[in-house]
Protein backbone atom coordinates (compact mmCIF):
# COMPACT_ATOMS: atom_id res chain seq x y z
CA UNK A 1 0.00 0.00 0.00
CA UNK A 2 1.14 3.71 -0.74
CA UNK A 3 2.34 5.58 1.75
CA UNK A 4 -0.22 7.88 3.57
CA UNK A 5 0.84 11.96 2.79
CA UNK A 6 -0.60 12.98 6.14
CA UNK A 7 1.82 10.28 7.99
CA UNK A 8 4.47 11.90 6.01
CA UNK A 9 3.53 15.26 7.71
CA UNK A 10 2.62 13.76 10.87
CA UNK A 11 6.59 12.09 11.37
CA UNK A 12 8.16 15.25 9.60
CA UNK A 13 6.53 17.75 12.04
CA UNK A 14 7.67 15.36 15.21
CA UNK A 15 9.99 15.83 17.41
CA UNK A 16 13.44 15.33 16.16
CA UNK A 17 14.48 12.35 18.52
CA UNK A 18 11.26 11.07 17.73
CA UNK A 19 11.32 10.66 13.84
CA UNK A 20 14.04 7.64 13.96
CA UNK A 21 11.83 6.07 16.09
CA UNK A 22 8.45 7.04 13.84
CA UNK A 23 10.19 5.54 10.55
CA UNK A 24 11.36 2.73 11.79
CA UNK A 25 8.58 1.56 13.52
CA UNK A 26 6.37 2.61 10.36
CA UNK A 27 9.42 0.69 7.92
CA UNK A 28 9.19 -2.49 10.34
CA UNK A 29 5.09 -2.64 10.20
CA UNK A 30 5.54 -2.41 5.93
CA UNK A 31 7.82 -5.37 6.26
CA UNK A 32 6.09 -7.22 8.10
CA UNK A 33 2.48 -6.39 6.67
CA UNK A 34 2.58 -4.81 3.18
CA UNK A 35 -1.22 -4.95 2.42
CA UNK A 36 -1.08 -2.56 5.87
CA UNK A 37 -3.09 1.06 5.21
CA UNK A 38 -1.75 3.98 7.11
CA UNK A 39 -4.55 6.45 8.15
CA UNK A 40 -4.52 9.97 10.77
CA UNK A 41 -7.01 8.58 13.14
CA UNK A 42 -7.66 10.82 16.76
CA UNK A 43 -4.54 12.98 16.31
CA UNK A 44 -2.23 10.37 15.51
CA UNK A 45 -1.17 7.75 12.68
CA UNK A 46 -2.81 4.20 12.72
CA UNK A 47 -2.11 0.98 10.95
CA UNK A 48 -4.80 -1.11 9.36
CA UNK A 49 -5.19 -4.73 8.00
CA UNK A 50 -8.51 -5.95 7.97
CA UNK A 51 -9.20 -3.52 11.10
CA UNK A 52 -7.39 -1.38 13.13
CA UNK A 53 -3.99 -3.40 13.76
CA UNK A 54 -1.71 -0.86 15.55
CA UNK A 55 -0.76 2.74 16.47
CA UNK A 56 2.29 4.98 17.01
CA UNK A 57 2.51 8.98 18.04
CA UNK A 58 4.97 10.88 18.92
CA UNK A 59 4.61 13.55 22.22
CA UNK A 60 7.06 16.19 23.07
CA UNK A 61 9.24 13.94 25.35
CA UNK A 62 8.46 10.19 24.40
CA UNK A 63 6.96 8.61 21.15
CA UNK A 64 4.17 5.22 21.88
CA UNK A 65 3.25 2.33 19.84
CA UNK A 66 0.50 -0.23 20.40
CA UNK A 67 -1.40 -2.78 19.31
CA UNK A 68 -5.28 -2.30 18.97
CA UNK A 69 -5.91 -5.66 20.38
CA UNK A 70 -2.70 -6.27 22.38
CA UNK A 71 -4.82 -8.11 25.21
CA UNK A 72 -5.72 -11.41 22.54
CA UNK A 73 -1.80 -11.46 21.83
CA UNK A 74 0.29 -14.18 22.73
CA UNK A 75 3.20 -12.62 25.41
CA UNK A 76 5.07 -14.72 27.51
CA UNK A 77 7.36 -12.44 28.57
CA UNK A 78 5.07 -9.77 29.41
CA UNK A 79 6.74 -7.28 27.11
CA UNK A 80 3.21 -5.94 25.92
CA UNK A 81 2.25 -4.61 29.70
CA UNK A 82 2.95 -0.88 29.83
CA UNK A 83 3.59 -0.34 33.87
CA UNK A 84 4.20 3.48 33.11
CA UNK A 85 0.82 4.67 33.75
CA UNK A 86 1.39 7.91 31.91
CA UNK A 87 2.21 5.99 28.76
CA UNK A 88 -0.26 5.65 25.85
CA UNK A 89 1.01 2.59 24.03
CA UNK A 90 2.34 -1.09 24.87
CA UNK A 91 5.74 -0.13 25.56
CA UNK A 92 5.81 2.26 28.48
CA UNK A 93 7.55 5.89 27.08
CA UNK A 94 10.00 5.01 24.03
CA UNK A 95 12.70 8.11 23.81
CA UNK A 96 15.34 5.51 22.32
CA UNK A 97 15.18 2.71 19.13
CA UNK A 98 16.86 0.49 22.43
CA UNK A 99 13.54 1.06 24.32
CA UNK A 100 11.72 -0.74 22.09
CA UNK A 101 12.15 -4.34 21.77
CA UNK A 102 14.25 -6.33 19.08
CA UNK A 103 12.38 -6.08 15.18
CA UNK A 104 12.39 -9.92 15.52
CA UNK A 105 9.71 -9.79 18.59
CA UNK A 106 8.49 -6.67 17.11
CA UNK A 107 7.84 -8.71 14.13
CA UNK A 108 6.38 -11.31 15.75
CA UNK A 109 3.68 -9.05 17.58
CA UNK A 110 2.51 -7.72 14.15
CA UNK A 111 1.77 -11.12 12.50
CA UNK A 112 0.15 -11.92 15.44
CA UNK A 113 -2.15 -8.65 15.32
CA UNK A 114 -2.84 -9.84 11.39
CA UNK A 115 -3.71 -12.88 12.20
CA UNK A 116 -6.40 -12.00 14.99
CA UNK A 117 -7.78 -9.19 12.24
CA UNK A 118 -8.23 -12.11 9.85
CA UNK A 119 -9.58 -14.17 11.97
CA UNK A 120 -12.08 -11.40 12.86
CA UNK A 121 -11.22 -11.93 16.74
CA UNK A 122 -13.10 -9.28 18.93
CA UNK A 123 -11.11 -7.04 21.21
CA UNK A 124 -11.35 -7.93 24.99
CA UNK A 125 -13.54 -5.56 26.68
CA UNK A 126 -13.04 -4.54 30.26
CA UNK A 127 -15.96 -5.09 32.54
CA UNK A 128 -16.50 -2.82 35.53
CA UNK A 129 -17.28 -4.89 38.43
CA UNK A 130 -20.93 -4.19 39.93
CA UNK A 131 -20.49 -1.60 42.61
CA UNK A 132 -17.14 -0.17 41.78
CA UNK A 133 -15.80 3.54 42.07
CA UNK A 134 -13.00 3.21 39.67
CA UNK A 135 -12.84 2.89 35.67
CA UNK A 136 -9.71 2.81 33.71
CA UNK A 137 -9.63 4.94 30.71
CA UNK A 138 -8.84 2.83 27.67
CA UNK A 139 -5.86 3.80 26.11
CA UNK A 140 -7.02 4.91 22.43
CA UNK A 141 -9.54 7.81 24.57
CA UNK A 142 -6.67 8.58 27.14
CA UNK A 143 -4.43 9.50 23.06
CA UNK A 144 -7.83 11.77 21.93
CA UNK A 145 -8.03 13.94 24.98
CA UNK A 146 -4.06 14.85 24.96
CA UNK A 147 -5.03 16.69 22.12
CA UNK A 148 -7.74 18.78 23.68
CA UNK A 149 -6.45 19.89 27.00
CA UNK A 150 -9.61 21.52 27.72
CA UNK A 151 -11.61 18.23 27.24
CA UNK A 152 -8.57 16.38 29.45
CA UNK A 153 -8.68 18.43 32.07
CA UNK A 154 -12.42 18.37 32.45
CA UNK A 155 -12.66 15.06 31.76
CA UNK A 156 -10.19 14.34 34.86
CA UNK A 157 -12.77 16.32 37.21
CA UNK A 158 -15.33 14.35 35.51
CA UNK A 159 -17.45 12.07 38.49
CA UNK A 160 -17.13 8.61 38.51
CA UNK A 161 -20.92 8.37 37.02
CA UNK A 162 -19.67 10.70 33.85
CA UNK A 163 -17.17 8.74 33.00
CA UNK A 164 -18.05 5.20 33.36
CA UNK A 165 -21.26 6.43 31.02
CA UNK A 166 -18.77 7.63 28.38
CA UNK A 167 -16.23 4.84 28.33
CA UNK A 168 -19.06 2.48 28.22
CA UNK A 169 -20.35 4.11 24.98
CA UNK A 170 -17.27 4.05 23.17
CA UNK A 171 -16.57 -0.18 24.15
CA UNK A 172 -20.28 -0.50 23.36
CA UNK A 173 -19.33 0.47 19.97
CA UNK A 174 -19.23 -2.77 17.25
CA UNK A 175 -16.70 -1.08 14.76
CA UNK A 176 -14.06 0.79 15.12
CA UNK A 177 -15.43 3.93 12.79
CA UNK A 178 -18.65 4.16 15.27
CA UNK A 179 -16.03 4.10 18.10
CA UNK A 180 -14.21 7.10 15.97
CA UNK A 181 -17.77 9.09 15.42
CA UNK A 182 -18.45 8.48 19.23
CA UNK A 183 -15.34 9.85 20.35
CA UNK A 184 -15.08 12.55 18.34
CA UNK A 185 -18.55 14.18 19.77
CA UNK A 186 -17.70 13.18 23.11
CA UNK A 187 -14.46 15.43 23.23
CA UNK A 188 -16.94 17.65 22.07
CA UNK A 189 -19.48 17.34 24.87
CA UNK A 190 -16.90 17.04 27.42
CA UNK A 191 -15.06 20.02 26.28
CA UNK A 192 -18.10 21.79 27.10
CA UNK A 193 -18.44 20.46 30.60
CA UNK A 194 -21.05 18.07 29.56
CA UNK A 195 -22.14 14.53 30.55
CA UNK A 196 -22.96 11.71 27.87
CA UNK A 197 -26.57 12.00 28.73
CA UNK A 198 -26.54 15.83 29.36
CA UNK A 199 -29.40 15.86 27.23
CA UNK A 200 -31.73 14.48 29.72
CA UNK A 201 -30.68 16.21 32.84
CA UNK A 202 -33.06 17.68 34.58
CA UNK A 203 -32.80 21.24 34.76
Amino acid sequence: MPQSKQVDAYIAQSAEFAKPILIHLRKLVHQVCPDANEVIKWGFSNFEYKGLMCNMAAFKQHCAFGFWKASLIRDPKKLLQSTDKGSMGNFDRITLLKDLPSDKILSGFIKQAMELNEKGAKRKVSITPKGSKTIETPAYFIRALKKNKKAEAIFEKFAYSHRKEYIQWFEEAKTEATRAKRIAQAIEWIAEGKGRNWQYAKK
